[in-house]
């Protein structure tokens, strides 16, 4: 991979406010829910809607945002090409959760089940 240290910087320093509302327009124009998004951040991150809720009051980076969340053990079963990359072969942490949430929000606009995309086996 090439190096995406800018790359890198750049998604660590964005605001999850900010990013979050495209969520939310991705998934409900596609016929998902609120809840359901909360229900697959929550999965990823251990936030529940009152911490998720605060951390977006708040305007926390992308890299408060993780630096604090509690991953998913099963986060690793997430793979596939987000954003032109293959989330399982992102080096920088930080930036392959960021697209693991990505990749996740995706999925659910896609319409997978939820199963799926909670990994639930």
């Amino acid at each position: 991979m090439n190096d995406t240290s800018h790359h890198d910087e750049r998604i660590a320093k964005m605001i999850f406010a900010s990013v979050y509302p495209h969520y939310v327009t991705k998934v409900e124009k596609k016929g998902r829910t609120i809840k359901e998004l909360h229900r697959v951040i929550e999965w990823l991150t251990g936030y529940d809607e009152k911490k998720l809720q605060q951390l977006i009051k708040e305007k926390v980076t992308f890299e408060v945002f993780f630096q604090n969340a509690s991953i998913n053990p099963n986060a690793q079963l997430i793979i596939g090409v987000i954003c032109g990359y293959r989330v399982e072969e992102i080096k920088n942490s930080l930036t392959q959760q960021v697209r693991y949430l990505d990749k996740l929000v995706d999925e659910l606009a896609k319409g997978r089940k939820m199963e799926k995309i909670l990994r639930v086996s």
